[in-house]
């Protein structure tokens, strides 16, 4: 198959992995906050710090918790203020996603959150990997006016869903972007670009040891203590770059 991939998108966390995202050559950066979380809403603070230091496009995520993408109206309502808190701000960008209880996608309300972030681009996230049906769902998803699916073709990790990722792109026939993500290193980046998406994301995550000295024994801040509270993840620009390297030859 042609390999028609072009674009290498960041998930950052900080600002820090904003500047590395650029340092390494990416197209894009997708700015999220809670990577224990799987990615929540950036704050104002950290977006326009990144806007004003990096020159890369920035999408930013919209999600007002961790876990699941169904969302009561109160929640929703958050939704689209920080749409438009972000979109004043100067994002190029917004990334989302909502299901509906039974698994597909909430269409009706997620083309008002497009229609809202317009002229902005709109990513469907990760929650499309949820749906019951992600034939069904990539229709639904095309119908609500969003530009870009990031998925892993209903994997936990984008190299165990190759087969539903090519089947997405087919279906797809080049009317949205389907976007690889989960997993994503340089040593797998060959192998998705075959699926013939037109984007890979990742973090390029690795952690370096607090600077710390005194250290407070058996606190967990979000009460799971398999989280480290003396590990500071950021992007490293060197394994994003071994990725744009191999998108780009």
């Amino acid at each position: 198959m042609e390999r028609v991939l072009r674009k290498v998108e960041v998930c950052s966390y900080s600002l820090e992995s904003c500047l590395a995202a650029e340092k390494a050559g990416a197209d894009r950066i997708e700015l999220c906050a809670s990577p224990f979380e799987g990615g929540t809403t950036p704050s104002l603070g950290v977006v326009q710090a990144s806007l004003k230091h990096v020159s890369l496009p920035i999408n930013v995520m919209i999600r007002p918790r961790g876990g699941d993408f169904c969302y009561d109206d109160l929640e929703f309502e958050v939704m689209k203020a920080e749409i438009e808190t972000f979109k004043a701000a100067g994002v190029q960008g917004i990334v989302l996603g909502i299901l509906l209880p039974d698994g597909r996608v909430d269409v009706e309300r997620t083309r008002e959150l497009v229609q809202l972030a317009a002229p902005l681009p709109v990513t469907f996230h990760r929650a499309i990997d949820f749906a019951q049906d992600l034939a069904e769902a990539v229709e639904d998803v095309i119908a609500t006016g969003c530009r870009i699916i990031l998925t892993s073709g209903g994997a936990d990790k984008a190299p165990d869903g190759t087969a539903e990722l090519e089947r997405m792109v087919e279906q797809a026939a080049s009317r949205i972007e389907i976007m690889a993500g989960s997993g994503v290193n340089a040593a797998n980046a060959e192998g998705l670009l075959e699926t013939g998406v037109q984007a890979l994301h990742l973090t390029g995550k690795v952690s370096r040891d607090s600077r710390m000295e005194y250290r407070k024994e058996g606190i967990a801040l979000g009460g799971v203590a398999a989280v480290p509270e003396y590990d500071i993840a950021y992007t490293d620009w060197e394994r994003v770059a071994q990725v744009v390297e191999r998108v780009k030859k």
